[in-house]
């Protein structure tokens, strides 16, 4: 008796847990990311995995708003001398590392050297730039050898190899290598211990993260977790997604496919939406450092060739209203868009001549190695059709299907085909990154130092370059049209079309920043 009276007694008690238990539920989001978070520097790599990864981890010292302007972030500003040739930063009060220690104007000087050695933006301020040192414990300035009016513009893009901010002992690693230490002073706080690749990564809100006042604003503003803890769970099978989402297992899936969004749009509990006006632009990149690719005529002989159609077609079925063609080198509704040279897209399309164009190249058969990542739907069914073209207009074509981690793996690798190298690819480049030259990757032409396919062309690099330096937009239009009449001329790669990528979450989940790709700051249950 005395046993039992104890147990009634600790009844009420007991039930507390239970409820902290549930409430701990509810503080919980699960996610389902756009693929494997292999390699998660997102200096070393151009991933958007990694990059989405690296806004939960590190701040960076100016964000971009709604409008692509830039906002300062981890600075509370800063002030322009000398003719545009000095800018002097501090750092807002209160920015600590997630083991206790200060931020400090050296670790913002180590980490701005790290990511302009491997971004192309970044190079265009180290050309420019005479020195970049502290003057102080919070402040550091920007000694240049020739105005940058583009300087804050390119600290703060969300493209590509972000310019986070890390600890001085870690942004001193080469920027060739990949980094072991995840320290950061972001919203949230990396659990590596968790971490299995392939599988599941797991994020803790930072108790020491004192986000800005403004409300937040894509990835300026202030950047509030709401959340104590974020799971991320790798589910390479959309269907199993999608049963994940209908059964209330996860709360948000990054990339639902095409074929299921029906479906899901009849789900209960669950909302299906699109967040994002730039969309994925398609894209096929060669490797120019080996043959066949090597060869400028081969690359534009495949030209004739390419239905954009088709691309958008594989990639989503039915759901007309969320794939675009043609798209040329600039993303559509971007200021640069512009016809100039389109009809080699949008012309009639004509395999013969491609086959005769491809022959005329000098092409002798050469193997060529076709990487394709069976986790992301999408970029699949672009490899897909892809290498079916080439197989059409008389290219060897060696299709190997592989996880997208390796395949990001492989594609550093610069090696001919007979050593682990490769040929060509197909991948999808957020449409924000394609809006200007600062950020458009493909079109970079500065060999060894640029995006996988190493193309190397100073034609290319002058036209950048007076990108600029114009004066105006006027004049940014016009080096713009030069700019892609000299992609379909040498053929760095190929557009394949415009998909807009619609987002599923269960319809508690509140709050999500609009953003092309998922921002964890500010979103809620409700």
């Amino acid at each position: 008796m005395l046993r039992r009276r104890h147990l009634l007694a600790a009844a009420p008690a007991a039930a507390l847990p239970r409820f902290a238990i549930a409430q701990s539920a509810a503080r919980v989001l699960k996610f389902i990311p756009e693929g494997n978070l292999q390699n998660p520097d997102p200096i070393w790599t151009s991933t958007t995995v990694a990059r989405n990864f690296g806004y939960m981890v590190w701040d960076t010292l100016y964000g971009w708003d709604g409008s692509m302007q830039p906002k300062p972030q981890m600075v509370e500003g800063h002030s322009i001398e000398n003719g545009g040739l000095l800018w002097k930063m501090r750092l807002r009060d209160g920015l600590k590392w997630q083991d206790g220690a200060p931020v400090t104007a050296a670790d913002c000087v180590a980490s701005v050297n790290r990511w302009m050695k491997r971004d192309g933006f970044g190079q265009r301020i180290e050309a420019a730039l005479d020195e970049l040192k502290a003057t102080g414990d919070r402040t550091f300035e920007f000694r240049l050898k020739k105005p940058f009016p583009l300087l804050a513009h390119g600290l703060g893009k969300p493209t590509a190899n972000v310019c986070f901010i890390m600890p001085e002992r870690v942004a001193k690693t080469d920027p060739f290598k990949q980094i072991d230490d995840y320290t950061g002073s972001g919203p949230f706080r990396f659990l590596r211990d968790e971490w299995k690749p392939g599988a599941s990564a797991s994020f803790v809100r930072n108790d020491a993260y004192v986000p800005r006042q403004e409300a937040p604003d894509f990835v300026a503003g202030g950047k509030a977790a709401q959340f104590d803890r974020i799971e991320w769970t790798v589910i390479p099978d959309a269907a199993t997604s999608a049963a994940a989402m209908q059964a209330g297992e996860q709360d948000w899936w990054q990339t639902p496919t095409a074929d299921l969004l029906p479906m899901l749009r009849k789900g209960r509990n669950i909302t299906v939406e699109r967040l994002d006006d730039f969309g994925i632009v398609g894209v096929m990149r060669f490797n120019m450092l080996h043959p066949p690719f090597d060869n400028m005529k081969l690359r534009r002989a495949i030209l004739p060739a390419i239905a954009q159609e088709d691309f958008m077609a594989a990639a989503m079925g039915s759901e007309t209203d969320l794939a675009r063609a043609p798209v040329g080198v600039f993303t559509p509704g971007s200021p640069l868009v512009n016809d100039a040279g389109m009809e080699v897209l949008t012309g009639k399309r004509d395999l013969d001549l491609a086959r005769r164009l491809v022959k005329e190249s000098g092409y002798a058969g050469e193997r060529i190695v076709f990487v394709a990542p069976t986790d992301y739907p999408v970029l699949f069914a672009f490899s897909q059709v892809g290498a079916d073209i080439l197989r059409k207009v008389g290219l060897n074509i060696d299709f190997q299907a592989m996880d997208w981690g390796t395949m990001v793996n492989r594609r550093n690798n610069r090696e001919t085909v007979d050593k682990g190298g490769w040929s060509a690819f197909c991948t999808g480049w957020e449409g924000l990154n394609l809006v200007d030259p600062g950020a458009h990757y493909p079109i970079a032409g500065t060999g060894a130092k640029g995006w996988f396919g190493w193309y190397e062309s100073q034609k290319m690099e002058d036209l950048r370059t007076a990108w600029f330096e114009a004066a105006d937009l006027a004049a940014q239009q016009k080096v713009a049209r030069q700019i892609q009449l000299l992609v379909w001329e040498e053929g760095p790669y190929v557009p394949l079309g415009q998909v807009l990528q619609p987002i599923v979450r269960k319809t508690a989940i509140q709050g999500i920043v609009k953003s092309p790709f998922p921002l964890f700051w500010n979103v809620r249950r409700t």
